[in-house]
C-alpha cells in the first residue's frame, strides 16, 4: 500500500497544484449545464419531461439538494421583523 503523501499519488490526484483539476472543473461545468437546461425549460424550448427519466430524477434531486443548502445558508431571509 502506498502512503497518501507519496509523490506519485499526489501527482495522480494533482493535489496542491495551481491548475484546477478535472473534478473541480467538472463540478463547475455540471452547474453550467444545469443552468442551461433550466433556461431552455423556462423559455419552453424543451420540457422537463423531454429529458430521459434518469436525467429528470437527477435534475430533481440536485434541485432539492441546492434548495436545502440555500435554505440552510439563508436562515434569516424570511424574517422581516425588526427587533
Amino acid at each position: 500500500m502506498m502512503d497518501d503523501n507519496n509523490p506519485e499519488i499526489q501527482q495522480f490526484f494533482n493535489t496542491g497544484s495551481a491548475n484546477p483539476t478535472f473534478n473541480e472543473t467538472d463540478a463547475e461545468f455540471v452547474r453550467v449545464i444545469e443552468d442551461l437546461i433550466d433556461a431552455l425549460i423556462m423559455k419552453n424550448v424543451i420540457r422537463h419531461t423531454d429529458l430521459p427519466v434518469a436525467a429528470q430524477q437527477k435534475m430533481t434531486a440536485r434541485k432539492g439538494l441546492r434548495s436545502r443548502l440555500q435554505g440552510a445558508l439563508n436562515l434569516l431571509e424570511d424574517d422581516d421583523q425588526i427587533i
